[in-house]
């Protein structure tokens, strides 16, 4: 997948997010390329709103269809 620049306001949390979006990726049968490339997107989205923040599913859901 080709890289994306991104304005980043608070990287808290964005680990979190990617060890949580992984875990339930490989549970629900994702490949591991697969999985990597969900909590990638979704600490994408976590990272541009301000403070401690939450990936929403519908954000998720924007974020992998762009």
């Amino acid at each position: 997948q080709p890289t994306r620049a991104q304005e980043v306001y608070d990287v808290s949390g964005a680990g979190d997010t990617v060890i949580a979006a992984m875990g339930l990726c490989l549970a629900a049968g994702y490949t591991l390329p697969e999985a990597m490339h969900t909590a990638n997107a979704a600490a994408s989205i976590v990272v541009a709103k301000l403070g401690t923040a939450v990936c929403s599913f519908n954000e998720l859901v924007h974020e992998l269809a762009t």
